[in-house]
């Protein structure tokens, strides 16, 4: 193992999977990095014609400053979290579009041999309905995962 790729979100658990997946990585050797991903958020400012009764020219003017500022807010998040590690060769990424795809991409991409994550305690009927971010990178991935219970 030469490369962990570990998985935050905002959840205040994510420390404990940060630590410890940073913990896990030194233990192997390896190099580490972080990545926080941002729902894509783009698709607000998008002005789509009318439709089933919602004006979208007046309700969906979202400020494209908000979108700079939320890719901020989660750059400083995950460079904070970074510098928590104290440790200066952990490097980050910051990604945009669906959490499980992103991680995906950016594992292959950076060459990561191993994801780290946590699991978040979610009802049964919402695992059922939605899945879980977790399990669709399980379910998808080529390289070992990792997980960290981290519960609710």
């Amino acid at each position: 193992m030469k490369k962990v790729l570990i998985g935050i979100d905002y959840n205040p658990r994510s420390e404990k999977v940060a630590i410890e997946g940073h913990k896990l990585a030194k233990q192997l050797g390896a190099e580490v990095c972080l990545i926080h991903v941002m729902a894509d958020v783009s698709y607000y400012g998008v002005n789509y014609p009318s439709f089933m009764g919602f004006e979208t020219q007046s309700e969906m003017q979202v400020d494209l400053n908000v979108i700079a500022e939320l890719r901020e807010v989660a750059k400083k998040y995950i460079a904070r979290a970074a510098e928590h590690l104290n440790d200066p060769t952990v490097t980050t990424h910051m990604a945009e579009g669906t959490t499980s795809g992103a991680i995906l991409d950016y594992a292959e991409k950076w060459g990561a041999d191993m994801i780290v994550l946590g699991t978040h305690s979610h009802s049964v009927l919402e695992k059922v309905i939605m899945g879980t971010t977790a399990g669709r990178i399980l379910e998808k991935s080529k390289i070992p995962v990792h997980f960290i219970p981290v519960k609710n």
